[in-house]
């Protein structure tokens, strides 16, 4: 029997109410990891033909957004967190490359933060990771993919600033 986005969404709701904190985010990458594992879920809430930005559920008192995304062709980002959030990536179909940044300087209202690269790593079908707050990583895709991601927070609802990458090591020019 395939898992529900009802059911879904509960069981996230009571990890994240159980163990508030990374401990619940890191019962809710493994809940994530489950309905990856679920041809039928993912067929039914992130079929071919998604939006972008799909919001398929947001919880009334703890505040989290469940999504859907879809990618055609190509697509990056440049190096980011969630603001004051966490989000969790599931990989549903083809793949992502993600990059871990290190957080040199953190943005304000006026200046970009400056994020220096750490490394690389490929998200394949199935795998779930946890951005937790203040986490750098910007995702590329060079195809079409499909992710389940959860938010800590309705991101569309907030502002976050930019970084820009940075190298370090070298001499002070």
């Amino acid at each position: 029997m395939t898992i529900t986005l009802e059911k879904f969404a509960a069981d996230c709701h009571d990890a994240l109410k159980a163990q508030p904190g990374t401990p619940g985010r890191e019962k809710v990458r493994d809940l994530v990891k489950q309905v990856l594992a679920d041809p039928e879920f993912i067929a039914t809430y992130i079929p071919p033909g998604t939006p972008e930005r799909h919001l398929l559920y947001e919880d009334p008192e703890l505040g989290f957004a469940i999504l859907a995304h879809a990618y055609i062709g190509p697509k990056g980002s440049k190096p980011h967190d969630h603001g004051p959030s966490w989000a969790i990536y599931g990989q549903a179909a083809g793949e992502t490359i993600m990059t871990a940044w290190d957080c040199i300087a953190r943005p304000t209202d006026s200046t970009p933060g400056k994020a220096a690269f750490n490394h690389d790593y490929v998200m394949k079908p199935g795998d779930a990771y946890l951005y937790d707050i203040g986490v750098l990583h910007s995702p590329e895709r060079k195809g079409d993919t499909r992710l389940l991601r959860i938010e800590g927070l309705n991101m569309a609802k907030v502002k976050r600033l930019p970084y820009e990458a940075v190298t370090v090591g070298h001499a002070a020019e």
